[in-house]
């Protein structure tokens, strides 16, 4: 772990969280007619986790699917509650776990921009403050007051990362969306989140493109079965984890 003189933003502590699946594929109606129990299996998505994240570190969080990455990413967003352990998140949270999500296809780009701005908790005040350079940067100036169905899947991903990154937050959860668009806005948000870093914000993001944990992170945290297995530079967790997944000598 990297060691610094500041304050943990976030610390996890013997973290844990336990999914309960049903098992039964039918409908609730099926299932009691025919007078079959449902059955149950527990998933241990994380499994004691102890992680103490930054400001100032863009931390990439890498493992196979199932790893516990997203899930622990969920916690800090606080969409899920933790099963065991403690959690703390100091500050506010701009949580990109799915680009778009809070936006509504009937609503125009500009009102979605409200909406998706105070869900993130920011005011109408403030919204209507950051609105120009929220479009500027999504570069939508065009699409801005047509109905969000019109939007391509690429055009939402942009106006949802560009309204996350101008919420002023502490924290920014980043899962599978650190380049969105084409290669144009993609440098825009790699100097973007440059720009975030140098200010203090704390960036932690899930990614299976190594060359993004390297050039954007300073830190890596490997996930393995929901326990951390490494954690350290990016390069070094890089070289590690493609040499055991590839089965590389």
């Amino acid at each position: 772990m990297i060691q610094t003189e500041a304050e943990p933003i976030i610390r996890a502590r013997r973290l844990e969280k336990e999914f309960v699946l049903s098992l039964y594929q039918g409908s609730l109606k099926a299932m009691m007619l025919s007078g079959l129990r449902r059955k149950f299996r527990r998933v241990h998505a994380l499994r004691g986790v102890d992680l103490d994240f930054y400001p100032g570190e863009a931390v990439a969080l890498v493992g196979r699917n199932g790893s516990g990455k997203s899930t622990f990413l969920s916690l800090v967003g606080r969409i899920y509650l933790p099963t065991a352990g403690t959690l703390e998140v100091h500050g506010r949270v701009a949580p990109l776990l799915e680009l778009g999500a809070g936006f509504h296809p009937d609503l125009t780009g500009r009102e979605n921009i409200m909406l998706n701005g105070v869900i993130l908790g920011l005011t109408r005040r403030e919204v209507g403050e950051r609105e120009a350079d929220i479009i500027a940067f999504a570069g939508l100036e065009e699409f801005i007051d047509a109905p969000l169905r019109t939007y391509s899947s690429g055009m939402q991903a942009r106006l949802g990362f560009s309204v996350a990154i101008h919420t002023d937050s502490e924290i920014l959860l980043v899962d599978e969306a650190l380049a969105v668009g084409d290669e144009e806005f993609q440098e825009k948000c790699f100097a973007r989140i440059e720009e975030l870093k140098r200010a203090g914000r704390a960036i932690l993001f899930v990614t299976h493109e190594m060359t993004d944990v390297t050039r954007v992170g300073t830190r890596a945290v490997w996930l393995d079965q929901g326990q951390v297995r490494m954690d350290g530079s990016p390069e070094q967790v890089v070289e590690r984890y493609l040499a055991e997944t590839h089965h590389l000598p």
